[in-house]
């Protein structure tokens, strides 16, 4: 892959004894810029075209343990747009977003609001799957947020909810807690944004349930006015 022949490079030159290269900023924005294709038609027919443009990515070092691309899935008019942190194994191995247990006890999160998946679009932050199920690192974040930031442009949510932590500062990009962030209503792209926890860390700390339930009805009041 063209990643790892550049970080061997990297490697090469840092035993050689250079300890520094400079790269145009603009070369490097350009470099993570997500494959294009015409953007006219429906919104489903746009999202599927650019999903089979980038499956093959390899703009991160995830790219090279992956089984299978998550592009994201659900209504490609959805007015809430659903975002975690990245995909776990059982995404990895089918291609879609919440597939395993976190996922089943989304869709129960969801039905307790009365809103179904396919009535949503679901993503994540990365593509990728990060190794033993770690948080995606802040270069593996960057080389994949054109790639959402195109869904969000494409799919046009009025709503989006960042679950977990990990989603929630890296898409506000800040340094505040989950509690902090949890408590306000943010502004993405001039979305309505909210937080709240991964459906993950509610099967590991069910005590977290109550005050998610708090979110959510938070979430769905504001979706029913829309």
């Amino acid at each position: 892959m063209i990643r790892k022949s550049i970080r061997n490079y990297l490697d090469y030159l840092k035993v050689s004894g250079i300890d520094e290269v400079f790269i145009d900023k603009s070369v490097f924005e350009q470099a993570l810029q997500p494959a294009t294709v015409p953007v006219t038609g429906e919104p489903g027919e746009v999202l599927a075209r650019l999903e089979e443009a980038n499956r093959n990515c390899t703009k991160c070092v995830l790219s090279e343990g992956r089984n299978k691309f998550v592009y994201g899935a659900g209504n490609p008019r959805a007015k809430m747009m659903l975002i975690g942190e990245g995909p776990g194994a059982n995404e990895d191995r089918v291609g879609k977003p919440f597939v395993g247990a976190a996922g089943q006890l989304l869709d129960k999160m969801l039905a307790a609001i009365n809103i179904k998946r396919e009535d949503i679009f679901i993503g994540n932050m990365v593509k990728c799957r990060p190794p033993n199920n770690r948080d995606p690192n802040p270069e593996e974040v960057a080389a994949c947020r054109p790639l959402l930031d195109q869904q969000i442009d494409i799919i046009k949510p009025q709503i989006i909810v960042l679950l977990g932590r990990v989603a929630a500062q890296a898409l506000l990009e800040t340094h505040a807690t989950l509690s902090n962030m949890r408590q306000g209503e943010h502004q993405y792209r001039g979305i309505r944004t909210f937080a709240t926890y991964h459906p993950a860390a509610l099967l590991r700390n069910p005590s977290f349930k109550k005050a998610a339930w708090v979110d959510l009805q938070r979430i769905r009041d504001v979706y029913n006015a829309l």
